[in-house]
C-alpha cells in the first residue's frame, strides 16, 4: 500500500510541472542570428557555383519571414521568388520540399496544398533544425538544373552552420 501511495504522489508531482508549463502566458522560441543565416546562404550559393550552377538562395526565419536572399550574377530573375517560396514551404510544412513534391502528386489527397499561394513543393527547400529538433529557419535554393541539385546546395548550407546550432 505504501508503494502505491508513493507512486501516486510521484506521478502527481512529476506531472504538475508539465501542466503548469502548458499554461504559461508566453512562448519562448529560437531563431538564427542574421550572421548565421548569411553564412548558410553564402555556403549554399558557393556550393552550387562550384558545381557550375548559378542560383538564388533564400533563408527565412522560423515563421517564414525572409532574412537573407543572395543571387549569383547569372541566376535567373525567377530565383528570388522561387527560392523564398521553397524556404517558406519547408518551414510551413516542416519538411523537405523535394519530399513534399513526391507525396503531393495528382493522385494524393494532399495535392490541394499546391494551390496555397506561397506553397511550392519543388525540391530545394529544407527546414533548418537545432539540436533539439526545433525549426529555427528554412533555406531555399533555386536555379540549379534540377530540384535534387538545388537540395544538395541547400544541404551544404545547413551543414556549414550545423555545429553552431546543434546545442
Amino acid at each position: 500500500m505504501t508503494r502505491l501511495c508513493t507512486a501516486a504522489i510521484l506521478s502527481v508531482v512529476l506531472a504538475a510541472p508539465a501542466v503548469a508549463q502548458d499554461e504559461e502566458p508566453l512562448v519562448i522560441f529560437k531563431m538564427l542570428r542574421p550572421e548565421l543565416a548569411l553564412k548558410m546562404a553564402q555556403t549554399a550559393l558557393e556550393n552550387c557555383r562550384e558545381a557550375g550552377f548559378q542560383v538564388g538562395v533564400a533563408v527565412v526565419d522560423r515563421f517564414g519571414v525572409p532574412q537573407v536572399f543572395l543571387r549569383d550574377r547569372f541566376a535567373g530573375p525567377h530565383t528570388s521568388e522561387t527560392a523564398t517560396r521553397k524556404a517558406w514551404t519547408a518551414v510551413s510544412f516542416r519538411a523537405s520540399t523535394l519530399e513534399l513534391g513526391k507525396v503531393m502528386n495528382t493522385e494524393s489527397d494532399s495535392f490541394g496544398v499546391r494551390f496555397i499561394s506561397d506553397a511550392l513543393p519543388l525540391g530545394g527547400g529544407m527546414p533548418v533544425l537545432d539540436g533539439d529538433g526545433s525549426i529555427v529557419a528554412g533555406i531555399g535554393v533555386s536555379g540549379a538544373p534540377s530540384p535534387a541539385a538545388d537540395e544538395v546546395c541547400a544541404e551544404a548550407g545547413i551543414e556549414a552552420i550545423a555545429d553552431e546550432i546543434a546545442f
